[in-house]
């Protein structure tokens, strides 16, 4: 008999065991010692090509690729069926699929390969040849050398699981939480005097652009106190060095980005400083801030109160993306930059020298950064990120490594702030929003389960069918990704439009047909679909070079938003995806809603102007010059039926809903009368004959002005201190 080395049957290499966990891949289940773990199927499809390579990195192509060949799916379908998995496993503090930032995931449990624990072992039999004259065998030697080997197989197992669970053990549970503010609604966007002894918020529920006021209190049980009392849309808060003042950016109703500072004794806010936003100071003389440059290109700059001394510190290449703050390092020799793309979308945290000598890089997990902040001694930079896993508090060395999670679960984290002793400030709660109808019969909900999905200013925006009869609407849930989804406006019955496909941005036909939308998959450029409503065949794929923000144009041609030389233009192309053209030789900037004869597409077009940065114009889809809708950037569309242009002002707070313009438009050209210029101000569209005043802004044009849909939004948050271990 020939020399033949030990082998189990083939059933070992299709089972894995860890932890306390047998995935079995020839019964296809996944056990937790004696029960079985239910996994959705694409769930279980990702965990097992996760454990087949444990330990190595698996990127988030190769594993989309994988999992999902040749089907339009986006982060959203590969962050749910992560989830699922982590929840399985109770992978809470992501111990056991490691996500690594910005390129993958490492299952990093301890895997043994293996028949399952019940399953009986078959072991061939063995021949051991000598290297001298042969001797004779044994067979009960070898009985007791395979016996041996399994004792000590199980012995290595028994060490790697105990390390397996010595490691899951989540970081979350040694963190001390206390409760700063305690509203019925919303605290958000803190912001810390030097001292750590005051705290500046706004009360509302948007961290960025949102008309909410400006509160302080004293640490750590004064009470808060309104600072201000105006209906600009606001971000940015921050201390001068002395704490006597909060400076804080502001725009809307007209005005450009500006930094304006309010006493925290009271008093009156007094404008500090023009073309300025995301201001903090330097020391008591030099500034960090934002500023456009041209446009709407926004970067980060340092200079004097009076503009003195003026230097850049980073800019992004594209014209149209905005670097909106920068928080500095204690040594004031680096900066964390939060940053919006040209879509625009928020991006993940940017590390840039404050000397300006180059880009720098991105830091921080991949995903939306919206805070950010440092140690006392410059050792560690934190950022709140939304990813995959939810949008929670993360840490990294400033002198390298990875990024570490530090919070956990559904509630969302959002902002960061930095005591002197080291503990952390954030604003953690829950937000949802629900699609409802104002009508004859009144106001009700609309959807009822899933949160809405309503970018202003893109191609998600809801949107009524051209009968008025049904809302078609983006709608994101637990266990589904951003999917299209359709209502009908007299029963209230939901349906989904495109099934477990996660859609970015979409627009429907006019006939009701057929819906263009973009995907974006993972490490990926976005793509362009073209797919029926009634699901009668399957999605056609248009165009994969980036191309976002797609329209249905006249004759068949299909719009859509694409980047050239740092510029964004609209772009044009027939429905195989040949004949690509621009539509109008000038950049634009953000696409709006498109009129429904497709005429006309509302958007932000950069301004040469040195007054305005933008203005919203009707671009004509035909070629030619825009036409001004307002000499500033406002928002709005078409009714269904192309009778009415909405305008909305913009001016939304806790206690005040806005308000909408509902004007008319000559049916010659689609447009309402306007001045030459546009309207100059809101108050001047009331004049306007026969606009029609709603008590709501960003409403979902309907059929008629009394009939539309519109969002609400249900948003409890407040302020905790954070301590680490």
């Amino acid at each position: 008999m020939s020399g033949t080395p030990i082998h189990l049957a083939d059933t070992r290499s299709r089972q894995y065991r860890f932890g306390d966990f047998t995935l079995d891949l020839e019964r296809g289940f996944l056990r937790r010692e004696d029960r079985d773990v239910p996994l959705r199927p694409k769930a279980f499809e990702a965990l097992t090509y996760l454990v087949e390579r444990h330990g190595r990195l698996v990127s988030k192509t190769e594993l989309v690729d994988a999992i999902w060949p040749d089907t339009a799916v986006t982060d959203n379908s590969l962050a749910q069926c992560l989830a699922d998995i982590r929840r399985a496993l109770g992978d809470e503090s992501q111990q056991v699929i490691r996500t690594v930032a910005r390129r993958g995931y490492v299952f990093a449990a301890p895997v043994v390969a293996g028949p399952a624990i019940n399953a009986p072992v078959i072991v061939t039999p063995i021949t051991v040849v000598p290297a001298g004259p042969p001797a004779a065998t044994s067979r009960p030697s070898s009985r007791r050398w395979i016996v041996g080997g399994i004792a000590v197989l199980c012995a290595i197992a028994a060490v790697l699981v105990a390390s397996f669970r010595r490691v899951a053990k989540p970081s979350a549970r040694d963190l001390v939480y206390t409760q700063l503010t305690d509203f019925t609604d919303a605290a958000v966007a803190p912001a810390l005097s030097s001292d750590g002894r005051l705290l500046a918020f706004i009360r509302g529920e948007k961290w960025f652009g949102g008309t909410d006021q400006i509160y302080v209190k004293m640490l750590p049980n004064g009470d808060a106190v309104r600072l201000t009392n105006d209906p600009l849309q606001k971000c940015c808060l921050s201390f001068s060095p002395d704490g006597s003042r909060v400076a804080y950016t502001v725009w809307g109703q007209g005005q450009p980005f500006a930094t304006r500072a309010v006493p925290v004794l009271g008093g009156e806010s007094t404008l500090m400083l023009p073309n300025a936003a995301g201001l903090t100071w330097l020391d008591e003389h030099h500034l960090l801030f934002a500023e456009i440059k041209s446009g709407m290109h926004l970067g980060i700059v340092t200079a004097t109160e009076s503009r003195a001394e003026h230097r850049e510190v980073y800019f992004p290449r594209h014209e149209r993306a905005m670097a909106h703050y920068a928080y500095p390092s204690p040594d004031r020799r680096s900066a964390l930059v939060i940053e919006m793309d040209h879509r625009p979308v928020w991006q993940p945290c940017r590390l840039v020298p404050m000397d300006g000598r180059s880009p720098g890089q991105p830091v921080g997990p991949a995903g939306i950064c919206t805070g950010a902040g440092w140690s006392r001694d410059g050792a560690w930079m934190y950022f709140t990120t939304a990813t995959d896993e939810g949008h929670h508090l993360w840490r990294q060395r400033f002198s390298g490594g990875e990024p570490e999670q530090l919070t956990f679960g559904p509630a969302a984290d959002d902002g960061v702030a930095v005591a002197p002793d080291g503990a952390l400030i954030t604003s953690i709660g829950v937000e949802r929003s629900a699609l409802w109808i104002h009508d004859r019969r009144g106001d009700r909900p609309l959807s009822t389960e899933g949160t809405v999905v309503y970018h202003i200013g893109d191609a998600s925006l809801p949107s009524f069918g051209r009968d008025g009869r049904s809302v078609f609407y983006l709608r994101e849930s637990a266990g589904s990704p951003r999917e299209l989804w359709r209502v009908d406006v007299e029963s209230g019955r939901n349906d989904p439009v495109l099934s477990g496909v996660a859609v970015a941005e979409f627009d429907v036909s006019a006939e009701g047909r057929e819906v263009v939308f973009s995907t974006q998959p993972a490490a990926k450029a976005s793509q362009l679909w073209i797919a029926p409503v009634d699901r009668s065949a399957p999605p056609v794929l248009l165009a994969a070079g980036g191309e976002n923000a797609p329209r249905f144009g006249r004759d068949g041609r299909i719009l859509f938003r694409f980047a050239e030389n740092n510029f964004n233009y609209v772009g044009q192309m027939n429905r195989d995806g040949s004949g690509r053209s621009k539509v109008v030789p000038y950049p634009i900037s953000t696409f709006m809603r498109i009129s429904p004869d497709r005429r006309w597409l509302m958007a932000i077009v950069p301004s040469s102007d040195a007054t305005w940065s933008s203005k919203t114009m009707a671009v004509p889809t035909d070629g030619g010059s825009p036409r001004p809708l307002c000499i500033y950037t406002c928002w709005g569309g078409w009714s269904p039926d192309g009778r009415f242009v909405y305008v909305s002002s913009d001016v939304r707070t806790r206690t005040n809903s806005g308000k909408t313009f509902v004007i008319p438009a000559a049916g010659e050209t689609g447009l309402p009368d306007l001045p030459k210029e546009g309207i100059a101000s809101l108050r001047d569209a009331v004049t306007i004959p026969g606009t029609i005043l709603i008590d709501k802004d960003d409403v979902i044009p309907g059929p008629e002005p009394s009939t539309y849909a519109y969002l609400k939004t249900t948003a409890h948050r407040n302020l905790f201190q954070i301590r680490l271990p």
